[in-house]
């Protein structure tokens, strides 16, 4: 009896080598071209990441996600081939069951990570846009300072205070942005003012020939000069002129010698930056000069009015 179940187990063991034998050689020729299938794709993966390297690098300088992105199209590729070679062994059935589990667990991760894929796309597309580069001076989300790196999540800056500030790419994206330096130049605008007494049109001219003298100053730009205002001790105005633009003491520094060479200008020509002036009236209703209210306090009368005793 004993004999006869190991006879049977070697047959059943047997038949199934067998046939698995049979199987292995009738899908040979299958798993040859399978095997044809990875090396050309994975061969294709290469090459689009060197292209996809070539290209991107003429479009952004950021290292990091050009790398990233030839990674994500190699394997891309390369997972391609994996599911045709699958098919090509007549595994459909594992196929769908591998594109139904991708599927699931990518959107489920889209959920758990969409800031972090946010950041992602908007760096992405800051790098390929361009609208700043390292070391160019920005302002926005209220921050201004020197850019110091775009990665995969944030843009780094460096305030004039010397801190670092690390913004999400997708506020920086999302949210207006200036760009000091794209233009190399600035412009200065300086407010100012002259006394009510003095000529206008002098004190105009004075102070378009001293800003034009400054070094650095763009006279081909123009300087330009606007009364704008009565002040309350003052007529005022603005100057508006350029100047070349790559860093911060660039424009610092211009427009402190500007101001240097207005006042200067201005007191040789006898032309008054006034203070600001404040009137005092004393009195009960006012309009009293001081020594007179000084005289009548001596007398007795600090309010400068009748007193009880005098309408006694």
């Amino acid at each position: 009896m004993e004999t006869g179940e190991l006879n049977d187990a070697y047959g059943i063991v047997v038949g199934r080598v067998e046939e698995w034998i049979t199987t292995f050689f009738e899908l040979l020729p299958n798993m040859v071209v399978a095997i044809f299938v990875l090396i050309l794709f994975y061969v294709l993966g290469r090459i689009a990441r060197r292209a996809v390297s070539n290209l991107f690098s003429k479009v952004t300088d950021n290292k990091t996600i050009t790398s990233l992105l030839e990674t994500i199209i190699g394997i891309s590729i390369v997972g391609i081939g994996v599911f045709i070679a699958l098919s090509v062994l007549q595994l459909d059935g594992a196929v769908t069951s591998l594109l139904a589990g991708a599927g699931i667990i990518g959107l489920a991760l889209g959920f758990a990570f969409q800031d972090i894929a946010s950041n992602f796309i908007s760096g992405v597309i800051l790098s390929i846009r361009h609208p700043f580069g390292i070391g160019d001076i920005i302002q926005t989300n209220d921050f201004y300072g020197t850019v110091q790196k775009l990665n995969l999540r944030n843009t780094i800056m460096k305030t004039v205070t010397g801190q670092i500030v690390y913004l999400p790419n997708k506020k920086v994206f999302e949210n207006p942005l200036e760009n000091f330096t794209s233009t190399g130049l600035r412009r200065i605008d300086l407010s100012c003012g002259v006394s009510y007494g003095d000529d206008l049109e002098k004190a105009k001219q004075v102070a378009v020939e001293a800003i034009d003298k400054v070094d650095s100053v763009l006279s081909d730009k123009g300087i330009e000069f606007y009364y704008d205002e009565f002040g309350d001790s003052s007529i005022n105005f603005k100057l508006r002129f350029w100047v070349t633009f790559v860093t911060n003491p660039d424009f610092w520094s211009v427009r402190s010698e500007a101001i240097i060479a207005l006042t200067k200008a201005f007191d040789e020509n006898d032309i008054m930056i006034p203070f600001p002036i404040r009137t005092l009236d004393f009195g009960i209703r006012g309009g009293e000069k001081l020594n007179t209210m000084i005289s009548t306090s001596k007398d007795g009368n600090p309010s400068g009015g009748t007193t009880s005793e005098d309408r006694g």
